[in-house]
């Protein structure tokens, strides 16, 4: 082992009122078989009996969980909180209402130091509360488990942006940090680490177990939307900044997926009319303001496939009538 990291991988760990779903968290954290971890469990201000669950694995694992409190701030300043005080060589996040596969992190860890890998990615699959399987999210289809950022670029556009199914070598982390006060902080941060990585490595194991919650905020879906255009306007600065700042087409195919169809994935749950246009409305700005075209959204390639084509009809319809302007015919649909 490293001496200097006698930690391999610190999972950090944001808790906000999950009491009903955070012991069955941690029990996979627990029980990962990759011994040399440290859990770092940030309770944000919880008001239910989340802190009394951190409390009972603490001292039932008193060298593996480690227990804080602070002051709500919401999911990126805790997630700030554990990073700061992360002792592993990699740091991974997974959120408290969610569970992973117990060789997930050994698995991860072992392809990141196999690969000098910056950053290792697994597949993930969305759960419903009594664990069934409703949605599997495959990440990397048809890529090798090495994959070199600077020969396989299209990554930057293809990849979905979450945190949780990563494990980031901690230096990525030197000099940024997960923006506070905004939603899809991942969309935000993400892309801008991806940049700074020489080799990503990948596993197609569906190690992680995303939870949809019928009462998550995810399902609360409001003018917040916008910090989605504004995540990625972010990210378009430190790509103009990165040494890939001569690759346009990765750039504008990673406006067309976050900033269009990611946006107008988020838009059709809006449920106020007047939010739903005054949203339509700036991603009109968005779209004319990058040059973008119809015909480009419409040919856009998603590892190597027409993304559009390989959609659902119900999803395929609803951007459709987006793109040729059927607003108004959208929300009657969607009610």
């Amino acid at each position: 082992m490293n001496p200097q990291f006698p930690i391999k991988v610190s999972i950090i760990v944001p808790v906000y009122n999950v009491e009903l779903y955070l012991e069955k968290c941690l029990l996979s954290l627990v029980n990962q078989t990759l011994k040399e971890i440290e859990i770092l469990v940030i309770n944000d201000g919880s008001k239910d009996n989340s802190q009394q669950i951190i409390e009972d694995f603490q001292i039932k694992y008193p060298n593996r969980v480690f227990g804080f409190i602070k002051e709500n701030g919401g999911l990126s300043d805790a997630r700030n909180f554990g990073i700061d005080r992360a002792k592993g060589k990699y740091l991974g996040f997974v959120d408290s209402d969610d569970y992973i596969s117990e060789t997930m992190f050994k698995e991860m860890y072992s392809l990141a130091e196999k690969h000098q890998a910056e950053m290792t990615i697994c597949n993930l699959q969305k759960v419903d509360e009594v664990g069934n399987v409703t949605q599997k999210l495959t990440q990397l289809p048809g890529f090798p488990e090495k994959i070199v950022l600077e020969n396989h670029l299209s990554v930057f556009s293809d990849i979905s942006y979450f945190a949780c199914n990563k494990l980031f070598r901690r230096d990525l982390f030197n000099e940024k940090r997960f923006k506070k006060g905004i939603h899809f902080e991942d969309i935000e941060l993400i892309p801008q680490l991806l940049l700074e990585c020489n080799v990503l490595a990948f596993t197609p194991d569906f190690h992680y177990q995303y939870l949809e919650r019928q009462d998550s905020i995810s399902k609360s879906h409001t003018m917040k939307g916008l910090d989605i255009l504004n995540a990625v306007e972010t990210v378009e600065k430190s790509f103009h900044k990165s040494r890939f700042s001569n690759q346009k087409e990765a750039l504008k195919n990673f406006q067309i997926l976050e900033g269009i169809y990611t946006f107008l994935a988020y838009l059709a749950f809006v449920k106020k009319d007047e939010d739903f246009y005054k949203m339509s409305q700036k991603l009109d700005d968005f779209i004319a303001n990058k040059g973008l075209k119809t015909k480009e959204m419409l040919q856009f390639n998603r590892f190597g496939k027409n993304y559009l084509l390989s959609l659902p009809l119900k999803k395929k319809l609803y951007y459709l009538l987006y793109f040729f302007g059927f607003k108004g015919l959208i929300r009657r649909l969607i009610k």
